[in-house]
């Protein structure tokens, strides 16, 4: 079943069928003025944090799963007719009321057609503002003039602490005052004291927000939730709505709403304008100023166009041209789209993150950044050195970083107790991705502070991670799992030993000597070799299981992922693993790759484990809390898709890779939406495997590593273009039956125009390479040969 189809020329989502199996939504704004809006209008928007800055309600985990929002009520005067410019939340019958939805870059654009009335909602975040815009165009389609009343309405939160807000009703009843200033609305929040914008978590200080209209004259308003929706009624049939007039209401403490009323007048052809803005700040000032500037003529259009300038510059560092239409709207745009919003949000905001997760995951983010090097290396530049300041001069990391309170050098360390053994770890994969994309060699030498104390070279925070595993080994000298290794599921006890772990320890030893002989560090690398050398020494001895790699070592001594067990014998970032850090050789690696395809795929994806767990205590492994065949008990978490297809590409697997590559690309799923559910444009955290009734559902969309991973693995292993401290690899691994694909990419600011040829039918291997006529020795492109602009021509063979 299909609601929507990608429309690649405006860059743009369009659902044309709006009752879509789980709510579709998108994002609008900013890490300083950020919101997220649902194909129905749904969301919330928040000030700095999802958690400690939300000031539009949202009531998780309901259905639909997406209310309240930002309605637009319409009023026909005459029939006393009533509906909304999104199909919910009124919801007349589809069979009467049309409408589509296009998500955008950091727009959504909603329209409606309803008896005779046309309406167009765009929403969005101006650059650098604190507000947003809900602009709406009516249009009398009819033969006859209609008189409308419009009503729009936002619910407010009573305290800007999530948390507080839903269940310390006894407090957040009574600190919310409301009141109406020059018809623009003020919502304000203990407002007899200061605010401090330095100290977001705290509570206790005053906050406002304001709504006004600008282009119309307002005739009416409501700030009282109860008085606009009436008694025992719900969003779809709100009592203000119905009788067609509001109160004039003002909430004092209970609960407050956005209310405002506009008279509008249409004759036949007739079209009228107006814009809402709503955001942080008092109306007095902020919302005064805001309803001005947004009443001058022009000034929409002109903010809109510079919004969606913005972005789709943000999304072009690489465009491609493959035989999968599908795989193309997402590398185009959903895919690097995904990324951005992933970067920007880590796990904090989203329909399913709704606060409880405030700050940046050290592990999550330092991810996150890969996904965006290529086509945000300035700004990703800022995060990257926040999250190595969030390393402490233990080597380890601090599991949280909150950027709007972070203080390298002052910050209390992390209890031991508390380590992931796996944080630090992740920055082998993106420093040097950075160093390679920039070619700023220098950033290696650096100095940064430790979060906690003292400071040191980038070199020498990276080599400080190494150490932290290094003093942290166990029985089998196999670095610890410590409080988690990725996997949060997995109780191995703080002494017990990551096999996942220890490939990532094998990747950081590897790469630190790669960047040693870059900077001619010749003592660096006398003392990482031998330590290389032991540990591929202690995996031959410890890890392999005969016919694949072990998953851990519980402290007792337990196997996790040994053929000797009944449950969860087979993992899938061990074999994965193996081959990224280059430990396997050509043998084991070609037995875990069948293993792979033998035991773990499914239609939607890879098993993260075989079989699931049902019998062992969850005091073993957490896994055994979740059904059979979801998240880290042998569901399909996307998040690891990605290296599949990378280790599958890394042995020359075009046809496997992109196999694997296309079960979990969200495309593909388009016309099976009634399988999947959610967004067809985005990916997600994980998928329910054959072992689960929903076999193919997936979940939690938008913010996951699975966006990242899926953007790198098919951008630099299937389709080969990857980066070095001083050129471009190209080096493509696709399916055979591809004759010809086309890519551009930008690189240290020129454009390489490259083409593809594969005229016998090739998976891996390149024959010849020119570039701009000029015929190399290799499929290595030296900094030196490239220009501005470039034409690339590749044979494979």
């Amino acid at each position: 079943m299909q609601y929507g189809y990608f429309d690649d020329k405006k860059r743009e989502y369009v659902i044309e069928r709006p009752d879509t199996p789980e709510s579709w939504s998108n994002y609008l704004g900013s890490t300083e003025y950020g919101a997220i809006i649902t194909n129905n209008a749904g969301g919330y928007s928040f000030f700095n944090s999802a958690a400690d800055g939300r000031f539009m309600r949202l009531r998780p985990n309901t259905i639909p799963m997406d209310q309240p929002g930002r309605y637009i009520y319409l009023h026909d005067r005459d029939s006393r007719d009533y509906w909304s410019a999104s199909w919910q939340p009124v919801g007349k019958p589809l069979d009467q009321y049309k409408t589509i939805t296009r998500h955008g870059t950091a727009y959504t654009i909603i329209e409606s057609q309803y008896k005779g009335i046309e309406s167009e909602t765009l929403y969005f975040v101006p650059l650098g503002k604190h507000f947003e815009c809900w602009h709406l165009k009516l249009k009398n389609t009819g033969t006859g003039k209609r008189s409308l009343r419009m009503f729009t309405y936002a619910e407010y939160t009573g305290h800007w602490n999530l948390w507080l807000d839903i269940v310390n009703l006894q407090y957040t009843q009574y600190i919310m005052a409301m009141k109406v200033v020059n018809d623009i609305i003020d919502h304000g929040t203990n407002v007899n004291l200061g605010f401090n914008p330095d100290k977001l978590e705290e509570g206790g200080q005053g906050r406002h927000t304001f709504m006004g209209v600008a282009g119309a004259k307002i005739s009416g308003y409501d700030t009282d939730r109860k008085k606009f929706i009436g008694p025992y009624r719900s969003y779809h049939n709100p009592l203000v709505v119905e009788q067609g007039a509001c109160t004039n209401s003002i909430a004092t403490s209970d609960n407050g709403c956005g209310t405002l009323q506009v008279d509008i007048e249409l004759e036949p052809g007739e079209e009228k304008e107006l814009t809402i803005v709503m955001g942080f700040g008092t109306a007095g000032e902020h919302g005064k100023k805001a309803v001005a500037e947004f009443s001058r003529p022009g000034k929409v259009s002109e903010e809109f166009t510079r919004l969606r300038d913005h972005w789709h510059a943000r999304i072009e560092g690489m465009t491609v041209e493959t035989p999968d239409a599908e795989l193309n709207s997402m590398l185009n745009m959903w895919s690097p789209y995904n990324c951005l919003i992933t970067y920007a949000w880590s796990r904090a905001a989203s329909l399913v993150y709704n606060g409880e997760r405030n700050g940046l995951g050290y592990r999550d983010t330092v991810q996150d950044i890969l996904g965006v090097l290529h086509s945000i290396p300035e700004e990703a530049i800022g995060r990257l050195e926040l999250m190595i300041t969030g390393q402490e001069s233990t080597g380890g990391a601090k599991p949280v970083i909150k950027p709007f309170s972070h203080k390298p050098g002052w910050e209390e360390p992390t209890a031991e107790e508390d380590y992931r053994s796996d944080d630090c770890l992740w920055l082998f994969n993106t420093v040097p991705a950075y160093v390679k994309e920039t070619g700023k060699i220098d950033f290696f030498n650096k100095v940064l502070p430790y979060t906690d104390k003292g400071e040191a070279t980038v070199l020498g925070h990276l080599r400080r991670a190494i150490e932290f595993n290094l003093n942290r080994m166990g029985a089998h000298q196999l670095p610890c799992g410590l409080f988690a290794d990725w996997n949060d599921c997995l109780e191995l006890g703080h002494h017990g030993e990551s096999i996942f772990v220890t490939f990532q320890l094998r990747y950081a030893l590897s790469t630190y000597i790669e960047i040693c002989q870059l900077l001619g560090k010749p003592d660096e690398i006398e003392w990482a070799n031998p330590l290389l050398q032991k540990l591929d020494k202690h995996i031959e001895e410890y890890a392999w299981d005969g016919e694949w790699y072990l998953r851990a070592y519980r402290e007792d001594g337990f196997k996790f992922g040994s053929k000797e067990s009944d449950e969860g014998n087979l993992w899938l970032n061990p074999q994965t693993w193996s081959i990224i850090s280059g430990h396997a050789d050509d043998e084991k690696a070609g037995k875990v790759l069948q293993q792979i395809r033998d035991n773990l795929f499914t239609e939607y994806g890879i098993m993260v484990c075989n079989p699931p767990y049902t019998e062992m205590d969850e005091t073993v492994i957490k896994a055994t809390l979740f059904n059979p065949g979801t998240k880290e008990n042998g569901g399909i978490f996307c998040h690891t898709q990605g290296w599949a297809v990378m280790a599958e590409a890394m042995h020359g697997n075009g046809n496997q890779a992109y196999k694997y590559y296309r079960a979990y690309l969200p495309a593909a799923c388009n016309t099976k939406a009634e399988i999947r559910e959610i967004e067809p444009y985005v990916y997600c955290q994980s998928t329910h495997s054959t072992y689960s009734p929903r076999f193919g559902a997936s979940r939690l969309p938008w913010l996951s590593g699975a966006a990242t991973w899926a953007f790198f693995s098919a951008s630099q292993y299937i389709l080969g273009v990857r980066p070095g401290y001083d050129g471009l690899t190209i080096d493509p691994c696709i399916p055979s039956d591809w004759d010809e694909i086309k890519i551009n990419r930008r690189f240290r600011g020129k454009m390489l125009n490259i083409t593809v040829k594969n005229p016998d039918g090739k998976e891996k291997g390149v024959k010849s390479l020119t570039i701009n006529g000029i015929k190399l020795e290799s499929n290595f492109i030296p900094v030196s040969e490239i220009k501005g602009e470039n034409e690339v021509m590749v044979i494979m063979g």
